[in-house]
């Protein structure tokens, strides 16, 4: 009898978490289902979880396709392997969003359970109350639960592993259990296998466990190297299976290894980031309008500040560090360059921190005007449900612009997916710019042109249209089988149309703004014209050396010298020869400096070959080791147009003292520059 009384007391101490949780998923899938008429995610990268998680059913793990390279292409590493059960259980096809579904919501209700128990030793009951009630009322989690992703879920694991390293130090070591320290082992090792940056909170767990060990003995304290070593393992895997110790999403959108942000540049590009973050995102306004309130950034800074001050003030500094901990993390981010997309949900993750801040703020007024007068200590849960209510304001504008995003996927990916399924032969191998719906439902081998799922393939991706052709140029000669057959891509991301042969369908979709554009299109792939520009058109004598502009290769064997180039500043160019035959090659746009090094004959003058186009009259004046050899003009006439590229010729004299020269140009205006031949 007793028991059951504490099962009933328990269910209804859980009850206001799981009633708000249902009904967000209630509204927002029946939202979805209004839309679409069936089950369907958000966003594109969802379906690469399922595509994994079909993988790890059919027992090939970390394959996108079964005999495919390995590849790390999903955010998460631990949420395919979630879903695969459902899958082998038979929740196919679209289906499998009933558990994503399912376990994000419920991710909701726990992450809303644990903000209030996270925040009541902090900042008291009234507080922790509009805390759990600002996680039901923030858009932004209610979105993401809807996508299909592991964000809600990756939010409540690092909201769970604070609150427990909190309740550890607190407790004292009387109050340590093994139950406890076994919670926070499983969370040290799940949370960089949910995303990378839960790395952040299994260091705090190791640290948690190092400096408040149970018992004060060195066997005890060497738990902390387990939730250590649990956050080390995942890039030594990485680097066993794959080839790298980052994962193909960090490759791809972390600026450090971006070729185009040096180091000069990069702690720039992430404080550029960070004022973004804070002067526009948390300040509801241009990409985050849809979640947060406009004005809302110095609440949210304010927060920081009250919870720094509660802690200090109740004797829970650890708690409060901790939860700043969370709330700053929402900056890692800054270091990649894509953050603000996909509905900001790089960021969400972290939002609980804020949120708590917001809830300590209302608590920190709330004292002082009860010491004015003590009725006037219901400021706090006044102010607690006004920043609720603002927030829950925006919750139907999101839930059904995540319905509006999933008809648009549904429309568009999907429905190029299941026309590869029903129109493509079985070898096809599409090369795709979002790869994940047509993958999953196309069940062909996809070749990812922005190397998430295609190993290898980020670099070309990175550095830009230029450096993609000039790769599947050297695929066709030297492992043609790799290539696509088939291409679906939104052309102008891909920008590369000399591989793009007839057109075969198209999904055309111009209401939906999750989308990376309008029209997506379905080619057959032509690789007829690659290699055509390999050779200059004005000369035939055998070359000495050649600098492929553009080719990532031919660069380092030149020590190419970016000399400033930024992203954006590639182009693959398909034109016309004097003679009318098509060329193709891949140049660098806005050059004013080129430098890099070339082979010679000692003793033998040669001559330099640039193949370059301007849009504009340039002069250009080139240096081999320092001698100044002459210049060359492209002037603007009514034979050569604004952007007809031409070969251009200097002779190089024979007073070179070594075999391999530097070779420096300067240009006013700036040059496009295709490719270079020492003849």
């Amino acid at each position: 009898m007793a028991s059951a009384r504490q099962g009933i007391k328990r269910a209804l101490a859980v009850l206001p978490f799981v009633v708000p949780a249902a009904l967000l998923a209630w509204i927002a899938i029946g939202r979805i289902y209004v839309k679409v008429g069936h089950a369907a995610a958000s966003l594109d990268d969802a379906y690469i979880h399922f595509q994994y998680a079909r993988a790890f059913a059919e027992g090939h793990p970390l394959r996108y396709h079964a005999a495919e390279p390995f590849s790390s292409g999903a955010t998460s590493l631990l949420w395919p392997a979630v879903l695969a059960p459902f899958w082998l259980l038979g929740l196919r096809d679209a289906n499998i969003l009933w558990a994503a579904w399912g376990i994000s919501f419920a991710a909701l209700g726990a992450l809303a359970y644990d903000v209030y128990h996270l925040t009541r030793p902090l900042a008291g009951a009234y507080a922790a109350i509009g805390a759990s009630a600002m996680v039901f009322a923030f858009s932004g989690f209610s979105w993401c639960a809807a996508s299909g992703m592991e964000v809600v879920p990756f939010a409540w694991m690092v909201t769970r592993s604070v609150r427990a390293s909190s309740e550890w130090v607190e407790a004292g070591r009387a109050g340590r259990t093994v139950r406890a320290r076994r919670v926070m082992l499983v969370l040290a090792t799940a949370l960089p296998l949910l995303r990378p940056e839960g790395a952040v909170f299994s260091a705090l767990l190791a640290v948690t466990l190092a400096v408040h060990p149970r018992e004060a003995t060195n066997r005890d304290r060497s738990r902390a190297l387990f939730a250590l070593a649990s956050m080390l393992a995942i890039p030594i895997v990485l680097a066993l299976v794959t080839g790298s110790a980052r994962s193909s999403t960090m490759q791809v959108k972390l600026l450090p290894g971006n070729p185009y942000y040096p180091a000069g540049t990069l702690f720039a590009q992430i404080a550029a980031n960070a004022r973004v973050l804070v002067g526009t995102l948390l300040n509801g306004e241009a990409w985050s309008q849809e979640f947060l309130p406009k004005g809302g950034a110095p609440l949210a800074m304010g927060g920081l500040v009250a919870i720094l001050a509660l802690g200090r003030q109740r004797g829970r500094s650890w708690r409060a560090a901790s939860v700043l901990l969370i709330a700053l993390t929402m900056f890692v981010p800054c270091a990649y360059d894509t953050f603000l997309w996909n509905r900001l949900r790089y960021l969400w993750p972290f939002a609980p921190g804020w949120l708590i801040g917001a809830a300590c703020a209302a608590e920190i007024a709330g004292g002082l005007l009860a010491g004015v007068r003590s009725r006037w200590k219901l400021a706090t849960p006044i102010a607690c449900g006004i920043v609720a209510g603002v927030l829950a304001m925006r919750l139907d504008w999101t839930l059904e612009d995540a319905a509006d995003s999933a008809s648009g996927i549904d429309r568009q990916q999907v429905a190029l997916g299941r026309w590869v399924k029903r129109e493509l032969p079985i070898q096809a191998r599409i090369g795709v710019n979002d790869t994940g719906a047509i993958a999953y439902h196309g069940e062909r081998r996809t070749f990812d042109v922005v190397g998430l799922t295609t190993p290898g393939e980020a670099k070309y991706w990175l550095a830009g249209p230029g450096s993609r052709l000039e790769h599947y140029e050297d695929l066709a000669r030297t492992s043609p089988l790799r290539l696509p057959t088939h291409f679906i891509v939104y052309p102008e991301w891909m920008a590369c149309d000399a591989v793009l042969g007839q057109m075969l369908t198209e999904a055309i979709v111009t209401d939906a703004t999750i989308l990376g554009g309008q029209t997506m299109r379905a080619y057959e792939a032509d690789y007829s014209h690659l290699g055509t520009g390999e050779s200059p058109w004005s000369r035939t004598e055998q070359a000495i050396d050649v600098i492929d502009v553009c080719d990532l290769s031919s660069e380092a064997a030149h020590a190419y010298d970016l000399a400033g180039a930024a992203a954006g500043e590639q182009v693959a160019r398909m034109a016309s020869a004097p003679d009318g035959r098509t060329v193709v090659d891949g140049g660098r746009t806005r050059r004013t400096r080129e430098r890099f090094q070339a082979r010679m004959r000692l003793g033998t003058a040669a001559t330099l070959v640039a193949r370059v186009d301007a849009q504009e009259p340039t002069r250009a004046r080139v240096k081999v080791d320092g001698v100044d050899i002459g210049a060359f003009d492209l002037p603007m006439d009514t034979a050569r147009p604004p952007g007809d590229w031409v070969e251009v010729e200097l002779t190089i004299p024979s007073t070179a003292t070594r075999e391999r020269v530097q070779i420096e140009l300067t240009a006013e205006p700036p040059l496009t520059v295709f490719h270079y031949w020492v003849l």
